[in-house]
């Protein structure tokens, strides 16, 4: 059996993970969910490695929501920097789903992106364990996670 673990902190003002695993649910059977929270951004590298290392998980979902000061974005981006690497050593996907405060123009609008593009990006996780066919149909397709797609350029 499948196991997809999903590390998440406190630090977000929406529950990223109650989305994921409402859309995982509804989109496959055949895994197991491990959830491990964190206080904030930068604690999600080891989060990650922990859940492959001592939970065995085959694809992890870091979910984050970086407020909107300069300093959170530099946070973010190291969070960033330590998944990527965090993949690499492990040889495993990290699928960062990172919604900034500011990409909404409101509590409303930032509720709707988080819960989207934690959606979404809960398909690409079924669909790199399961199907991964599907991604390759739609590269160079535009796609955009959490808003509308750019589509391809013609």
């Amino acid at each position: 059996m499948k196991r997809i673990g999903i590390a998440d902190t406190t630090f977000a003002r929406y529950d990223m993970t109650h989305a994921a695993v409402n859309e995982l649910q509804s989109l496959s059977a055949g895994f197991k969910i491990i959830r491990y929270t964190v206080p904030g951004i930068k604690d999600l590298p080891v989060a990650c490695k922990k859940l492959f290392d001592e939970h065995a998980c085959d694809i992890v979902m870091a979910l984050g929501m970086p407020g909107p000061k300069p300093i959170d974005k530099q946070c973010a981006h190291e969070a960033s920097t330590g998944l990527i690497y965090t993949q690499l050593l492990c040889n495993k996907h990290i699928i960062e789903v990172f919604v900034y405060e500011d990409e909404a123009c409101n509590n409303k609008e930032l509720v709707q992106l988080a819960d989207q593009r934690t959606r979404e990006h809960a398909q690409n996780v079924i669909d790199l364990l399961f199907h991964p066919e599907n991604l390759t149909k739609h590269a160079g397709c535009g796609l955009r996670e959490g808003f509308e797609d750019a589509g391809p350029v013609q």
